[in-house]
């Protein structure tokens, strides 16, 4: 059997799935297994999986249920001892099943082993870093200040400790990744690998452009976690809360611009300040975020975008 399983759930992927795949087989780590989990498709994902012709692929197919489902359903179908999850538009560098099992043997107390996230555009290229943070141990209580791991593709994961959990939430429409990785962090170290090793796609169809659906579930999986332990943890939810509308606030700013985002980037910057009032200090900031909203909700979406990407040349 192998020692790491790798899960892909797909859905109309044609467009990235290959790279996607790539960058499992191209791993420095080869005792691996690659289970990709069709999640219904209506494109030709199929005809570019059947191009790899190597025996560690397996697939599956099924109606459209949603990721969470996916994920276990490959979780069901793994066989080996540390399993890993990778969306079907993101990349891995070559040494990261390498680094994060290297981390996970070193350190047997721990269940979990991730790394540094960066970002992606739709082509390929670089767009911005993420957090980088790095911490050992119990991570408990900073996983419900921010979801520090960034995505659902980033960490390598001992199978019993998936198992013992019940696998993912199928309830939850979003931050699925988030509520896992507290579920694990409830009850197991985690270990970092302080290199970049996820390169995450930001495209205007992925999940997490759904924004009021991303609020909703972010704020059902931060109930959950406070809820089990009030007077500890509820003293974390505000600067959690804070986090998330910040979070919320970027993403609505993010191409392409529409009237709707607008509002809603409005109504989570009110949010974020609600949180946390001595954000006010910060008036330049505020001003330049304001101003961008205005833009966007008064303007046609052409304009705004132009007007937006002229102000950045010039800044």
């Amino acid at each position: 059997m192998p020692l790491i399983s790798v899960v892909i759930p797909t859905y109309n992927s044609e467009k990235t799935i290959k790279k996607t795949i790539e960058s499992v087989l191209e791993q420095s780590f080869i005792d691996l297994e690659l289970i990709i989990i069709n999640d219904g498709y209506m494109d030709s994902t199929l005809k570019v999986i059947s191009q790899f012709k190597d025996s560690r692929i397996k697939v599956f197919l099924f109606e459209n249920v949603g990721g969470n489902v996916s994920r276990n359903r490959g979780l069901e179908r793994s066989t080996g001892e540390f399993v890993s999850f990778l969306d079907a538009d993101d990349i891995w560098t070559p040494d990261k099943l390498e680094s994060q099992l290297h981390a996970l043997k070193a350190n047997p107390q721990a269940a979990v082993a991730y790394s540094w996230t960066d970002y992606i555009d739709e082509q390929g290229k670089f767009l911005l870093s993420g957090t980088h943070i790095t911490a050992n141990g119990n991570v408990y209580e900073q996983l419900i200040i921010s979801n520090f791991l960034e995505n659902g593709s980033n960490p390598l994961i001992r199978r019993e400790a998936l198992v013992q959990l019940g696998g993912f939430d199928e309830e939850l429409t979003a931050a699925q990744d988030w509520d896992m990785w507290l579920r694990l962090a409830q009850n197991f170290d985690f270990f970092a690998v302080p290199r970049v090793q996820i390169l995450y796609r930001m495209s205007a169809n992925s999940l997490s452009t759904n924004l009021a659906r991303q609020e909703k579930a972010s704020l059902q999986v931060l109930e959950k976690a406070c809820s089990k332990n009030i007077q500890d943890l509820n003293r974390l939810k505000k600067k959690s809360l804070t986090n998330l509308y910040k979070y919320l606030t970027c993403k609505a700013l993010q191409q392409p611009f529409t009237r709707q985002k607008g509002l809603a980037a409005a109504r989570f910057l009110s949010k974020y300040i609600f949180y946390d009032a001595s954000r006010l200090k910060s008036t330049n900031l505020i001003v330049k975020l304001s101003f961008k909203i205005a833009l966007i909700v008064i303007l046609p979406c052409d304009l705004s975008t132009t007007l937006l990407a002229h102000m950045k040349t010039n800044n």
